[in-house]
């Protein structure tokens, strides 16, 4: 294990920046959907995460990812298991492929129509 950390310090640079470019486009895709669709989110800077108010849904975070799983097929984490800030939001990753994100908005945009 020491010797693979070495190695990655010492030739995985080109692979980091690989990495952070992908997520960067996931990460951008997924708020710009998110919010194309309704559902405000604002940009996250240091997480694999978004956190959009569904609030215009009139659903309890709970209600609506529920019904987001039962329906769509599509998890998520209620905002209100974050505290009582967090009622109005749900958590979404985007430490995913972009296909499955791209198919995860599509089946959101569908339970919202």
């Amino acid at each position: 294990a020491q010797l693979a950390a070495l190695e990655a310090l010492r030739n995985g640079d080109e692979e980091v920046e690989r990495m952070r470019k992908e997520y960067d486009t996931r990460r951008r895709f997924i708020t710009h959907h998110l919010n194309r669709i309704g559902l405000e989110c604002i940009s996250p800077t240091g997480a694999f995460y978004v956190f959009p108010s569904i609030r215009v849904t009139g659903m309890s975070s709970e209600e609506f990812s529920f019904r987001l799983l039962e329906q769509e097929n599509v998890a998520v984490v209620p905002g209100r298991a974050f505290g009582p800030c967090g009622e109005g939001h749900i958590r979404c990753s985007y430490a995913t492929s972009l296909e499955e994100i791209r198919e995860a908005v599509t089946r959101i945009e569908r339970l919202l129509g």
